[in-house]
């Protein structure tokens, strides 16, 4: 691809759903994947298969169908969100691996009041978590996203610490959400 190429990162089908009253079966997100497909969105997060069974299965099978076109085209990436866990992570791998194009996109919590009442983790655990998760992700599939959870909260020079550790540990795409409906998207070069 071109450098100066924008690529379409969708979230419908995992963000979609944390609505109040918003959710869909498993054949209504095949649907709305394929829609997806047809509008040429680069990158599809197809759902949280660490969820629930339904969702797990419901990702996999775009996955399968979605992310493996019979026309030719070039499928868009289908990606598995997860926490910075095994479970979660080897889930995600359950769900996507069928892909062409699979990824993993793992996360952690690295602002200060996140560490401290929702993980009860030091920042020397996050590092050390990010550092373990994303190479764990990363010997599963080659394409691994890391977000740090509540990245505008976070000490900027630790948020830097963090996402060096994700990077040399195989993460392929950074993802931050500054604010809740504005993700801002930076490449790791590799």
């Amino acid at each position: 691809m071109r450098d100066n190429y924008v690529r379409i990162f969708d979230t419908t089908l995992r963000d979609g759903e944390q609505s109040p009253g918003a959710t869909m079966t498993s054949a209504e997100k095949l649907e709305v994947a394929r829609a997806l497909a047809r509008l040429g969105v680069d990158i599809i997060e197809a759902g949280f298969p660490a969820a629930s069974p339904d969702d797990l299965e419901a990702v996999r099978r775009i996955a399968l169908e979605v992310g493996n076109p019979e026309d030719g085209t070039r499928p868009p990436v289908i990606c598995g969100l997860a926490r910075a866990n095994r479970n979660d992570i080897d889930k995600a791998w359950e769900a996507v691996q069928g892909a062409a194009r699979p990824r993993i996109h793992t996360f952690l919590a690295t602002s200060e009041i996140h560490m401290q009442h929702k993980l009860k983790m030091t920042r020397l655990q996050v590092v050390e978590r990010v550092r373990e998760m994303v190479a764990h992700a990363y010997s599963l599939c080659e394409d691994v996203e890391f977000s740090p959870e509540d990245a505008g909260r976070s000490d900027p020079e630790f948020l830097y610490e963090v996402l060096g550790v994700a990077i040399r540990a195989g993460a392929t795409t950074l993802t931050s959400r500054i604010r809740s409906a504005t993700p801002c998207r930076m490449s790791s070069g590799r």
